[in-house]
């Protein structure tokens, strides 16, 4: 070891040259990853992180645009706002017409893709026609002719057919955790596997797939290790992480407040051994003065950004920012340049996802019963 070097530091570089090198990373060494909290010993890992963003996507960030449609949800998970039953949650259905209208002002804007999102909607759910959402998409394609997300909840297989049909190319459906004890706990009453197998028929019916985690939940490194290599063993295109803002009215409303540390750190482990994937900072935490550490990190898209004055409401925070103008393109593009960074064009987008699908293969049965 050099002088003053620790074997903390040593372990570090060692695992970061390796992973460089195209070697793979166990569980034990994620672990080690995960826990470091000196940020001088973790900088091997980030310069490492930003290495491997260089090599797969060189200096361009792509920007989503996130429209938060629906707010209504019939489901009760732990940590989130717009849980069923939450009164002090703002509620509101926006009608195809804006939506359309809202997105073709962020396609003006700039952003990459579209992020249509909603809660498990019971007008949906409950009935089970899913016809509305999939005219939507079909509006928003139509006129924008743009990359589409949709983050609606656990769809069946037919469902999600039907809406790559309509013009959506990415399906979202964070898992939390792959931790089935501490699943129970933040989404309850959900069915763990019904929500694997929802992104694997996704997969199978074409989609692009986005996983994600929550931190500061009372998750162990442990548990955050085992979610980042399932997410990185199951191909998603998509991968992300995000800390816990404590909301009012639910059970979690009295954890207490974790650093953005945690985030930043699991965000350049995931660049670290899932090279190729799109990894969000996302701006619904610390808002735009939590973008540089998080890009810093390796990741290569900014999302929830969230155009003013539309009545749209973030996740995490609500309105954070969002009518300051502070979530727009216009407030993102210089920070990028700062850092020696661009956005990434639509044609730069869609071609990352075109060799993806050229490259996909997904051998996995499809379930009718979901």
């Amino acid at each position: 070891m050099r002088p003053g070097e620790t074997v903390e530091a040593k372990t570090t570089e060692a695992i970061c040259s390796r992973a460089l090198a195209g070697g793979t990373t166990s569980l034990s060494e994620v672990e080690h990853l995960l826990q470091l909290t000196d940020p001088v010993v973790a900088e091997p890992l980030l310069a490492a992180a930003r290495e491997q963003r260089r090599r797969h996507f060189g200096d361009a960030i792509a920007l989503y645009g996130f429209v938060y449609y629906s707010t209504y949800c019939r489901n009760s998970c732990a940590f989130c706002f717009y849980r069923h039953g939450n009164t002090a949650s703002p509620r509101y259905r926006k009608a195809t017409g804006e939506v359309v209208e809202i997105c073709c002002s962020l396609v003006d804007s700039g952003v990459s893709l579209l992020d249509l999102t909603l809660g498990e909607d019971p007008l949906l759910f409950d009935h089970g026609d899913f016809s509305p959402l999939i005219d939507l998409v079909a509006a928003v394609r139509r006129a924008t002719n743009s990359p589409i997300m949709v983050s609606p909840g656990v769809l069946p297989l037919i469902v999600l057919d039907e809406l790559r049909r309509a013009g959506a190319d990415f399906y979202a459906a964070y898992q939390e955790t792959h931790d089935r004890k501490l699943f129970a706990r933040l989404r309850c009453g959900q069915n763990f596997d019904r929500r694997v197998q929802a992104r694997r028929n996704a997969h199978a019916v074409g989609l692009s797939v986005e996983d994600g985690l929550l931190t500061g939940v009372g998750d162990t490194v442990l548990q955050r290790a085992h979610s980042v290599l399932a997410m990185r063993d199951s191909g998603d295109e998509q991968v992300r992480v995000m800390t816990l803002v404590p909301q009012q009215q639910t059970p979690l409303a009295d954890m207490p407040a974790s650093s953005g540390w945690t985030e930043v750190l699991t965000i350049a482990v995931m660049r670290l051994i899932m090279p190729d994937r799109l990894i969000p900072a996302s701006l619904d935490v610390e808002g735009i003065e939590g973008l540089k550490s998080r890009l810093n990190a390796g990741a290569n898209v900014v999302t929830s950004l969230v155009p003013p004055r539309t009545g749209l409401c973030g996740v995490a925070h609500a309105e954070y920012e969002v009518d300051d103008g502070l979530r727009s393109v216009a407030e993102v593009r210089p920070r990028l340049a700062e850092m020696g960074l661009r956005q990434a064009s639509k044609r730069e987008f869609e071609a990352w996802l075109n060799s993806r699908h050229a490259k996909a293969q997904f051998p996995i049965p499809l379930s009718a019963a979901l």
